[in-house]
């Protein structure tokens, strides 16, 4: 009897890449979830994976079970009946952590660029040869003959150290997740711990200080802007249709290489994957021609066009993601008006990162701000509000609702950018409802 992959959860964007990787792959897949609307449940839909909602009776005992993290026996009925009637099942990093290991496997770590890198590596490496992979934005793509693996290693609630894969990149360090993690150096210990687990290669990010304490019994290789580094990316040229750099290796140069997209942190990304095929043995030419290619991932810098209006979806939620997103805005519009729309994700975030939130958005030439997107893990919510944040602002700021965003019409010739993590998309449906009225109005 062929074995059922049951996912509790199955709409997390982790899950949801996993489970359409898996039913490429020919295994039987079906998954659970809430019945609101999430951006990965189309790529399921149109794979024919069935959805299901929550109830006991989607458990069965022989079914390998995969739980999403969010889910515990007080807050899912399929989680408590597993635990009632003695029913194993593994959470998605600890199901993954065994399953890599059949494969060579690359792993993209780092507070923040992780889904666009992975994104990259797998689009350039899927291109060269046979090879599955799992993006963080719900993208997965599974080969029963592949030989390498692509996938997104999460520092939260240490979740990656199930993980030991051969090679992997770490882009940066910073200060998140303020309701797990209680410090930077909390995080750069987690960080460290990772490092320990990679066997043959590492590949880090050289200008980011707390990268630079990292150790590991693997080759560490840096990359960077600045010549210290092992890979460097000199000679930019940044325009409206991308990003064309060179890259070197201790000083052999290793040619010119072009991405379309869009911020210093995309040739960043690239010149990690640039390092890492090339050290693990791959065609810089092919590698070179693939880039070219590259279209980027759902909910990073994500573009579309509303009766003339340019609309920008991103995921960013922490201020360093905000300035990235911001830079990469300007490269391709320098003409135009940039204006943020801001949906701070969780209130220990905002109040953690109050003051660098104001400072990122202040890039922008006006801001909105929606209210606050709490996390069902956060217990206290905390003396915080959106009209705090608003407040050390400089530029042009104003609170909007969900219901009304037509103060954003008071702008000629610009970019709307509408940043977060949480439901900050719904925001950006009103305004294209909003748009679209205006013109058959007009007509």
């Amino acid at each position: 009897m062929t074995k059922i992959y049951h996912f509790i959860g199955i709409k997390g964007s982790g899950m949801s890449a996993l489970a359409l990787m898996l039913h490429q792959m020919g295994h039987k897949v079906q998954g659970s979830d809430v019945d609101k609307y999430y951006f990965t449940q189309r790529g399921l839909e149109q794979a024919g994976i069935k959805i299901l909602p929550f109830d006991a009776k989607n458990i069965q005992a022989d079914y390998e079970i995969i739980a999403g993290n969010a889910f515990r026996p007080d807050n899912n009925v399929e989680i408590a009946y597993a635990n009632e009637h003695g029913i194993s099942y593994k959470r998605y990093h600890e199901f993954l952590g065994g399953f890599m290991r059949d494969f060579v496997s690359f792993g993209v770590a780092g507070a923040h660029g992780k889904t666009s890198t992975t994104g990259i590596l797998s689009h350039v490496l899927s291109n060269i040869t046979d090879t599955s992979y799992l993006i963080g934005d719900g993208t997965g793509r599974g080969s029963a003959g592949a030989k390498y693996f692509v996938f997104e290693s999460d520092e939260y609630e240490r979740h990656f150290m199930p993980y030991h894969p051969e090679y992997s990149i770490i882009t940066n360090i910073d200060f998140d997740h303020p309701d797990y993690f209680t410090s930077l150096e909390d995080v750069f210990n987690a960080f460290n711990d990772y490092a320990k687990q990679i066997t043959k290669g590492l590949f880090i990010y050289g200008e980011d200080e707390q990268l630079r304490r990292i150790t590991s019994e693997a080759p560490i290789y840096y990359y960077g802007f600045e010549k210290e580094n092992d890979f460097v990316a000199h000679d930019l040229l940044r325009s409206t249709t991308g990003s064309t750099f060179k890259v070197s290796y201790r000083g052999q140069e290793l040619g010119e290489f072009h991405i379309p997209t869009f911020g210093r942190h995309n040739i960043m990304n690239a010149t990690a994957v640039i390092g890492l095929l090339y050290v693990s043995g791959f065609d810089l030419n092919l590698v070179r021609e693939h880039l070219k290619t590259f279209a980027g991932v759902k909910r990073r810098f994500t573009e579309k066009v509303v009766n003339g209006t340019v609309i920008i979806d991103d995921f960013a939620h922490h201020p360093t993601e905000i300035i990235a997103t911001l830079d990469a805005a300007r490269q391709k519009y320098p003409s135009k008006e940039i204006v943020a729309i801001f949906q701070p994700h969780t209130f220990t975030r905002t109040i953690a990162l109050l003051d660098e939130f104001a400072d990122a958005l202040n890039q922008a030439d006006a801001v909105y701000l929606a209210q606050i997107y709490g996390s069902a893990r956060e217990v206290d919510h905390g003396d915080v509000k959106v009209e705090d944040l608003a407040e050390k602002i400089v530029k042009r700021v104003q609170v909007v609702s969900v219901d009304n965003v037509s103060p954003l019409l008071d702008h000629d010739n610009a970019v709307y950018v509408f940043m977060g993590a949480g439901d900050i998309q719904t925001y950006e449906y009103s305004f294209e409802r909003l748009l679209s009225n205006l013109t058959s109005n007009v007509q």
